[in-house]
């Protein structure tokens, strides 16, 4: 079912507050209508202020999220994300073996962790290695790859082979955007590869998103929203999202 243009708007808004950048081409093959459809949607939200348009595409008007460093995405809804990391940890035990993706949430659970016992973690952020480092208790395995200098993780097939030798009891995943009707989604589609296969390699898949990335759609789907098992997220008033991920099956934890 193809969406509204209200809700298609919203997107594309979305789109280019997080990437600074769109294309019409691009644009038209993911929603699956002609460029000229496209090209009428960029000339509404540029008369609204949301945009301005040029050749091919349009370009944003605000700062990047895309371009903040870690520092700041480690500060943005700082107190969200503790109360999510708290919660989460409770659903580890000790002697564990746990994948995680990158992501600053995951930073917060690992300390969160720091009471529990031979713990081992497969992951594939230098950012999350390191701090699991700090527990003497903590296994840590890095996977290796190319490297994303800015974030910090590793990525591609030399990771995707190298993660292929492990199984893990549980993976914890990091997402930018979650909903029932668009799945799991990332900003870069290198880091959603390779969280898509954490969760095949792991029997129990829990997300962790604090209550701004519901109902999200961002670039790059990892699988859909089903494949989750629990979602870990704090208390919010986007009520009818988290009845829908209930409906399909996600087991769901508030803080």
């Amino acid at each position: 079912m193809s969406l509204s243009s209200e809700k298609r708007h919203e997107e594309i808004i979305e789109l280019v507050q997080t990437y600074g950048k769109v294309k019409v081409s691009d644009l038209s093959q993911k929603y699956n209508i002609s460029e000229v459809s496209i090209r009428k949607d960029l000339e509404v939200l540029e008369a609204q202020g949301h945009l301005t348009r040029i050749h091919g595409g349009a370009v944003g008007m605000n700062k990047l999220y895309i371009n903040m460093d870690l520092t700041e995405r480690f500060k943005t809804n700082a107190a969200a994300k503790r109360e999510v990391a708290e919660l989460a940890a409770t659903l580890i035990e000790d002697n564990d073996t746990i994948m995680m993706n990158a992501g600053t949430t995951l930073a917060y659970v690992l300390r969160a962790l720091r009471g529990k016992k031979n713990i081992n973690i497969v992951t594939n952020s230098v950012q999350n290695a390191t701090e699991a480092a700090l527990f003497p208790s903590f296994n840590v395995i890095l996977l290796g790859g190319e490297l994303d200098s800015k974030y910090q993780f590793t990525y591609g097939q030399d990771a995707i082979h190298q993660l292929e030798n492990y199984h893990a009891a549980k993976c914890i995943l990091s997402v930018d955007g979650i909903s029932a009707e668009s799945g799991l989604t990332l900003y870069y589609s290198n880091e959603a590869e390779l969280a898509r296969k954490m969760i095949e390699c792991s029997d129990t898949s829990i997300v962790v998103a604090d209550s701004s990335k519901l109902s999200k759609n961002v670039f790059a789907k990892i699988t859909d929203a089903s494949k989750t098992d629990v979602l870990v997220t704090n208390k919010s008033n986007n009520v009818a999202e988290i009845a829908k991920l209930r409906k399909i099956g996600v087991k769901i934890h508030e803080s």
